[in-house]
């Protein structure tokens, strides 16, 4: 297969014969300084079965979105091959981030306290571009760019907001409090919009029971546990 672009978690692969399109994952996680974190924008190691992990977690959040009416890329999964199946679909780089208490970057951006909550969650846009520290962006910018549809923007944030109230539940299900995640989505050539790439750690922060937040590594083996149990 071609690989059509290469990420830190994931790589894109297309298949020449018949045109279908995967990712890959991989077992590279992010992080800075030998401490894993899913807000950094640099790779911080390596963990075998990382990759393997994370595709579990995403086929099984992923099937669970379709269950609840939300649109996914997601077409199947070889666990083996470390390999899901996607639609091919126009993905703009661009982050949508929900957040249900203030955490990670956005406490150093405007000098907040860990742990404080919002009600309603907060939404932010980003541009995915590390050499500009993702930064966010509007609606006109995102238009003026082409990187959306008129009327996407709006769109797009109403689903992460359905997508937040999914995991939340589920999460909390298996004894974790989500603090906040980050999505992105993909359109079609009618313009539908679909929530695609990962669900798995490597997008979300969560506090476990005793207060503390466990790192995508950790969280994956919990996860795993409680997937398997299901």
């Amino acid at each position: 297969m071609k690989t059509l672009y290469e990420g830190k978690t994931k790589n894109v692969l297309k298949n020449e014969a018949d045109g279908s399109v995967y990712l890959l994952f991989k077992d590279s996680a992010t992080g800075e300084n030998g401490v894993f974190d899913p807000g950094s924008n640099s790779v911080g190691g390596s963990v075998e079965g990382k990759g393997k992990t994370g595709l579990i977690i995403s086929k099984y959040f992923f099937e669970l979105m379709e269950k609840k009416g939300i649109p996914t890329h997601y077409l199947g999964a070889d666990i083996e091959k470390n390999l899901m199946k996607v639609r091919n679909l126009t993905v703009p780089k661009l982050e949508f981030i929900l957040r249900y208490y203030t955490a990670g970057s956005m406490c150093r951006r405007f000098s907040l306290e860990e742990g404080l909550p919002f009600d309603p969650p907060y939404t932010e846009v980003t541009l995915k571009d590390d050499a500009q520290g993702d930064p966010l962006i509007s609606e006109r910018l995102c238009i003026m760019k082409g990187l959306l549809r008129e009327g996407m923007y709006e769109e797009a944030l109403k689903l992460i907001e359905r997508v937040g109230k999914v995991l939340r539940e589920e999460l909390a299900n298996m004894g974790l409090t989500l603090i906040d995640f980050k999505i992105e989505i993909g359109y079609d050539q009618n313009g539908k919009i679909y929530l695609v790439d990962e669900i798995t750690p490597d997008i979300w922060r969560v506090r476990d029971k005793d207060g503390r937040i466990p790192d995508q590594i950790e969280c994956g083996k919990i996860l795993l546990e409680r997937i398997n149990k299901a």
